[in-house]
This record gives C-alpha cells, sequence and structure tokens, in this order.
C-alpha cells in the first residue's frame, strides 16, 4: 500500500472522451443542444430534443473520439420533474429521461437528457442501438409511464400487469398508510388470476415450428436452483432449449420509492438489502454520492476501513457464490465447507460492526465508531487460514474434470456481447478485457493498494467462476494492506453536514447536541445537485444516481443494479443448450434477486 496522496486521481477522469464527445455533438447539432448542464459529479450532461436523441446516441456509439467509443448504455431512467423546485437553467420539463453512457475505451461517461411533457410522453426506442436498453425502457414505462417507439415488447416489467399507475410518479403513494387497505375478494381474485396465466404469444414465443409443437415450463419462481423468486419461461424441442425468458420482478420492494421518501441519513440500511451479499458494500456509492454533493472530504483512515469492511463482503460473497455454483451442477461438499469458512469471516464482522449480513455501518462522512480494541489480531487469523483453504477448494472444485465438462465452452459471450448487454465485473472479465473500477476510477483510496485484476479467455461458465475465485485471493492481498498500514485518525469528518456528528462531542456544547439530534431525526439538508457514483461491487458496477433539491430527503434515487443487466442476457447465451445447461448458466451469472428487482 503506498502512502496516500494529496492529488486526486479522479479528477478530470471524465475529460478527455467526454468533452471530446461534447465538442462533436457541438459541431453536428449546434444550437440544437438544449442545454450543457454542469454537475457536481463532473460528467459531460447534455439535453436534446426527443427528434435528435437518437441520432445523438448512435453518433457517440459509432464515431471514435480519437480511437474511443462509448460502448456501453450504462444505465437509462427517468425523472418526474413536476415538484422540482430547484432547476435553475434547465429545460422546461415535466418528466425527464436520463442516458448514462460509458466509454470503456476512453474510460469517461456522457450523460444525454430529454425533456417530456405529460400529455405527450413518448420518444424512440435505443434498442436498435443497445439490446440491453430493452428492459430498461419496460422498467421506465413501467415506473413512469413513459412510451418509447418501436419498442419490440414493452409492457410491466417488475409491477404486476394488473397494476394501477406508475409507481415512481410523484403522486403516487410511498407508504401503505396513504392507500386504502388491501382486500382481495373473488372477482379480485379471477382477475389477478387470469393476468397471471401463461401465453406464449405475449413474451415472443410460438406454440410450433414446422415439424414439432414446442413444450414450455416453468423454471421458478420457487425453486433452488433459479437463487431467489425468479422465473425463466422456458421453450423446449425435445430437451433442447429454443428459448428461456427471464420474468422478474416476484422480490421487488421499491427500493428507490423509499429512497425519496426517506432522509439522506436513514435510507442508508435500505442500501444494505440491494445486493444482500454485499452487506457494507451497498452503503459506499451511497454515501459517497451524498459526500460528493455535500462537499465532504473523509479520513484517510475511514477510507482504509470502508475497504477493509468492503473486500471482507467480497470475500463472503464470492464464498457464497463458489459453494453454490458447485451445488447447482451437482457438487454437494463444497458448499458445506465454504460456509465454515463465510461463518469465521461473519464472526469477525460482527465483532468490527456489531452485525453480520446487513450491518448498516458506513455514514455520511465517515463510519458509524472506530475499529475496537483487538480488531487487528482477528483479521490476521482470516488472513492466515484463508489462502489453504482456497487452495483446497480448487482441488475440489475448479480442478474437478465433471465440473469442467459440465461448464467449459457453455453460456460463452464476447466482450462485444458484453458491452451490448450491459455486463460488467467478472462477467466482463472473463472475456478477457481487463475492467475493475477500483483499477481504472480508483475510489475511497484504492489507488493506494497493490492488487491484480483477474482475466480469462472464454467469456464462458467456468471462466466467469474462475475470475471469481482468483478476486478472493486479491482481496485477501488488500486487506493484508489495510491492517499493515491503517492510519491513525478520526473515524469521521468534522464536516457539519456529516450524519450524524461524533456523539462524544455532544457532551461538550449544547450546539453540538442539538446538532446531533437534528442529523439523527431529520437528516442534513444538502445543498441542490446531482450526482452519479459507481464502485466495482461483488457482482459488477452498483452506482447510485441522486438528485438534490436542496431538501433533508432525495428527490430522485436511481440505483443501478449490475444483476439487473445481467439477467436480460440469459436468453441469447442459452439458446441450443439443454435445461441442465441453463441451470450452470444461471449460477455462473451470480445474481441476487434484490439487486434485479430493488
Amino acid at each position: 500500500m503506498r502512502v496516500p496522496s494529496t492529488v486526486s486521481v479522479t479528477e478530470n477522469l471524465n475529460a478527455p472522451v467526454g468533452v471530446a464527445a461534447v465538442d462533436y455533438l457541438r459541431a453536428v447539432f449546434g444550437d440544437s443542444i438544449l442545454y450543457e448542464q454542469v454537475t457536481c459529479d463532473a460528467i459531460p450532461t447534455l439535453w436534446f430534443a426527443r427528434e435528435d436523441i437518437q441520432r445523438a446516441l448512435t453518433l457517440v456509439r459509432e464515431q471514435p473520439f480519437a480511437g474511443k467509443r462509448f460502448e456501453m448504455l450504462l444505465d437509462l431512467t427517468a425523472i418526474d420533474e413536476r415538484v422540482r423546485v430547484n432547476r435553475t437553467g434547465q429545460p422546461a420539463s415535466e418528466f425527464t429521461v436520463v442516458y448514462h453512457l460509458m466509454s470503456f475505451s476512453g474510460n469517461g461517461d456522457l450523460r444525454l437528457k430529454v425533456p417530456l411533457f405529460d400529455n405527450d410522453l413518448h420518444l424512440p426506442t435505443a434498442t436498435v442501438l443497445w439490446p440491453n436498453a430493452n428492459w430498461y425502457e419496460r422498467e421506465v414505462w413501467d415506473m413512469f409511464g413513459i412510451r418509447f417507439d418501436g419498442h419490440p415488447n414493452l409492457y410491466r416489467l417488475v409491477l404486476p400487469p394488473t397494476w394501477e399507475g406508475h409507481a415512481l410518479r410523484k403522486e403516487h403513494p410511498a407508504r401503505a398508510t396513504e392507500m386504502d387497505p388491501f382486500t382481495l375478494d373473488d372477482a379480485q381474485t379471477d382477475i389477478q388470476q387470469e393476468a397471471l396465466k401463461f401465453k406464449p404469444e405475449e413474451w415472443g414465443m410460438k406454440r410450433a415450428s414446422e415439424d414439432s409443437e414446442f413444450m414450455f415450463l416453468n423454471l421458478g419462481p420457487n425453486h433452488p436452483s433459479v437463487h431467489g423468486a425468479f422465473r425463466i419461461a422456458v421453450q423446449l424441442d425435445g430437451e433442447i432449449l429454443v428459448d428461456a425468458v427471464p420474468d422478474i420482478g416476484y422480490h421487488h420492494r421499491g427500493a428507490e420509492k423509499m429512497g425519496e421518501r426517506q432522509s439522506w441519513h436513514t435510507f442508508i440500511p435500505y442500501t444494505d438489502r440491494i445486493d444482500y451479499l454485499g452487506g457494507v458494500m451497498n452503503n459506499l456509492p451511497y454515501v459517497m454520492a451524498v459526500e460528493k454533493m455535500a462537499g465532504i472530504e473523509v479520513p484517510e483512515r475511514v477510507k482504509v476501513i470502508r475497504v477493509m469492511l468492503s473486500e471482507m463482503f467480497r470475500i463472503c460473497s464470492h464464498l457464497l457464490f463458489y459453494g453454490t455454483f458447485a451445488q447447482d451442477v451437482g457438487q454437494l461438499s463444497p458448499i458445506f465447507y465454504m460456509f465454515v469458512e463465510r461463518e469465521r469471516i461473519f464472526n469477525i464482522i460482527e465483532s468490527i460492526c456489531g452485525a453480520r449480513m446487513h450491518p448498516g455501518w458506513f455514514r455520511i462522512g465517515g463510519v458509524a465508531q472506530d475499529l475496537p480494541q483487538g480488531w487487528e489480531q482477528r483479521v490476521r487469523e482470516l488472513l492466515d487460514f484463508m489462502p489453504a483453504r482456497l487452495d483446497e477448494y480448487d482441488s475440489m472444485v475448479l480442478n474437478n474434470g465433471i465440473l469442467k465438462r459440465r461448464t467449459q465452452g457453455v453460456g460463452a459471450y464476447t466482450t462485444q456481447d458484453a458491452f451490448d448487454w450491459g455486463v460488467t465485473g467478472a462477467g466482463l472479465r472473463a472475456t478477457g478485457y481487463e475492467w475493475d473500477m477500483r483499477k481504472q476510477r480508483p475510489y475511497s483510496g484504492y489507488e493506494n493498494f497493490e492488487f491484480d485484476v483477474p482475466i480469462a479467455a472464454n467469456g464462458d461458465c467456468y471462466d466467469r467462476c474462475a475470475v471469481r475465485v482468483e478476486e478472493m485471493r486479491q482481496s485477501l492481498r488488500i486487506i493484508k494492506q489495510c491492517v499493515d498500514n491503517m492510519p491513525s485518525g478520526d473515524y469521521k469528518s468534522s464536516h457539519p453536514l456529516t450524519t450524524p456528528p461524533r456523539k462524544e462531542k455532544t457532551m461538550q456544547d449544547i450546539e453540538t447536541l442539538i446538532n446531533h439530534f437534528l442529523s439523527v431525526s431529520w437528516g442534513p439538508v444538502i445543498p441542490p445537485n446531482e450526482v452519479s457514483m459507481s464502485i466495482e461491487a461483488t457482482k459488477g458496477i452498483n452506482s447510485y444516481y441522486l438528485i438534490s433539491d436542496g431538501n433533508t430527503t432525495s428527490y430522485r434515487t436511481r440505483i443501478r443494479t449490475p444483476s439487473f443487466a445481467h439477467l436480460q442476457m440469459i436468453p441469447t447465451i442459452s439458446r441450443g443448450f439443454m435445461v441442465s445447461d441453463l441451470i450452470a448458466i444461471i449460477a455462473s451469472i451470480d445474481f441476487v434477486m434484490a439487486d434485479v428487482d430493488r
């Protein structure tokens, strides 16, 4: 681990490719660009009219800027602007559609926006450019009622087909207490049951080919091999998969809606439940986004503590993946061994955070409390016993001939496929493309750590597993550097918007006590701005796009999760295989349904 530099390596991160793209779009569109918005995350942000947006998206995807392109549609969402107060300079808009584009070759981002009005909510689809736009546009229709012209199958995605209204509109209730008590009489039950009937045509499937009838099979939504409340409608010709269409939403809890009703501080525990295997790592992009808007600089000790706990949770998550991956292809023993090691790590996490899977331990401006006495010894014990365990697991799983035959060459895709479908994390690195947010865009002091980014070559089920296994070894390297170089200092910033302020200072003067009370009960008032903050989470890129309207709550909370994008790719990489291969493919993706549905 290197001594922290006084210069942030993330400064001007988006300048080269982002500025080049903006200059090019200015030259092409001229005065047709409605507005150039400045945000505190320094991502270039341009507003386009509806009739220009598809051309603008095409240009930044296809036109190289000094050899760099925006290969991926990282996210697509919308904002209900109707009750927003602080929009100085922005074009008139009642609903805004937001495209977040990412350039891997140029290591930069670009944000494009389109203003719309409630009586004319439609714009062209982006599915002709990026296939992963399919689900994102369906979600925007589901939550906001915005139509995408030319979309192949625009219907509800995460809410039931009988749902009334669009849940992320500001007039839609945010709490059950704001709605009438739930009832379900016989007539309503019949309506619900009829809506749930499976009709292949509505899923884009045919009932028969020229020479045979297809069989349709429901895999899930309650089945151990689908790793949660997740359904796949499988179309079979004999034993061969003709199609496998995912059906999500069974785990939807309205996390983004809750993010817009809770205070900035009280939403932190909700973030733990997104990727519920990632623990405090889920807190990190959220608190960093709020800190960016508030102008909070956290102490170096906080950065290292956050990194150490995040990497512990990365190992815990990967251990669960490793065991269930082996189990899904027929090897039962490894998961029992791996759960033992996972419990050991959870014991260490509990001794530091006071809780295991969902500590909710990171805070705006720091962490909940300082490291307890004796923490170093327990972490060093982890560093001593874990490497030999990983070697033993490799001999049991990765070197097992049967597992290799079940997973090598199955569910493979290329780097370009990954870009098209929004695949990040180990799924992208397994195709041979070396990209890790901790290296390419270091945050929380990751630039000071020495570690390697594991990659593979074939992009198949086996390689996705092998990459994650090596990532655990690299996480151990990072944790060791945290232990060996833990800085001294405060565990929380002294900034007035830090939530909550350090409790030990509340007994010194009444002003601090009042500030502590207000920060805990109401939370801080964050200045009007918007920001997107991304991290390399356990399953890929996880980002929070937050908009503050100068209040104690978020005006818009957008959670971009990796699992949402990854599941959309299942049909493409499953066709032509058998059902048993589909189980291996599902296992290799490493998803969590709470991460998908939010």
